[in-house]
């Protein structure tokens, strides 16, 4: 190369250079530092009233082998994810289904769904809170004029206080993901419908072998991102249940048990290193979905 084009390209590599160099800062300084900081720290017994000591795995031995909290909290993260993924996905499909019919009005009905998905979290904890209390609420008023002498005490129930959780983020989250969806629906080419309607293929089959196939890829983006957001339910978990998880911990999830042991408790230390568990776990879960999604995910590129 010679030397004046090579000046040239040093040149503009410099200038890239100074452009990135606010974005690299940024993510060093409020990313990568602080990551760093927290696996360092993850094995240390640390607090912000004495200094960091070097303690290894004990935390990681302790949350195992003797924090039963750590496992109760797993659990209810896990029943929680089990139990809202599929419905959130199912009741999103539907609704895209329903926003993608050409009728008057239908961006009214697209704006109106889509609006709890901005609202606050809090908002909507507090607004579910009262529709669903036990004595006063809504929900059971209507239960027991419909003759259900003993309707759910949701949130004060332990063995109803997930599942109360799950018809609160529903109403949240069906808005969200149904646009998703709808954008999908949207870019499947109407061709393939009146192929499909051509070889004789009714309503039913027409979703089953068009619909669904050409979704496949929606569809794995909102499983990664339901999974994601069900590991880190807080905000409204906190509302409802307080800062001691709830009637009998049944509502202690997975970030507010590491809230209680950060903020509450005071070992930073063992919060981070039940942070960094959930982080191994979150990547083992995606990378699994992402090695296996060749099998199911249709990708209308490859196929041609």
């Amino acid at each position: 190369m010679p030397p004046e084009q090579a000046r040239q390209e040093r040149r503009r590599n410099l200038v890239a250079y100074a452009y990135l160099a606010p974005w690299i800062i940024g993510m060093v300084a409020f990313l990568l530092g602080p990551l760093l900081f927290s696996l360092y720290m993850s094995f240390t017994d640390y607090s912000l009233e004495i200094p960091a000591r070097w303690v290894g795995f004990d935390n990681f031995r302790e949350m195992v082998g003797e924090d039963y909290r750590f496992w109760l909290s797993l659990r209810i993260t896990g029943v929680y994810l089990l139990l809202s993924v599929p419905i959130y996905m199912v009741f999103g499909l539907l609704g895209a289904l329903l926003l993608n019919q050409r009728v008057w009005g239908i961006r009214v009905f697209r704006t109106i769904l889509f609006l709890p998905s901005v609202l606050s979290g809090v908002a909507v904890a507090v607004l579910w809170q009262q529709l669903l209390n036990p004595d006063v609420g809504v929900v059971n008023s209507l239960l027991r004029g419909l003759g259900v002498a003993h309707p759910p005490g949701w949130f004060n129930d332990p063995g109803w206080a997930v599942p109360a959780m799950v018809v609160t983020g529903l109403w949240g989250v069906v808005g969200g993901g149904a646009i998703i969806y709808l954008a999908g629906l949207q870019n499947i080419s109407p061709g393939l419908y009146e192929s499909a309607m051509i070889d004789g293929a009714g309503a039913l089959r027409r979703f089953w072998h068009v619909t669904l196939p050409m979704l496949t890829p929606t569809l794995f983006f909102t499983l990664l991102t339901s999974i994601i957001g069900a590991f880190q339910i807080f905000d409204t978990a906190y509302t409802i249940g307080g800062a001691n998880g709830g009637n009998g911990n049944s509502l202690l999830f997975y970030l507010l048990y590491v809230w209680q042991a950060g903020f509450r408790d005071g070992r930073l230390g063992y919060a981070a290193a039940l942070s960094w568990v959930l982080f191994v776990i979150g990547a083992v879960v995606v990378l699994v979905l992402m090695r296996t999604s060749e099998r199911w995910v249709y990708y209308e590129n490859e196929a041609r």
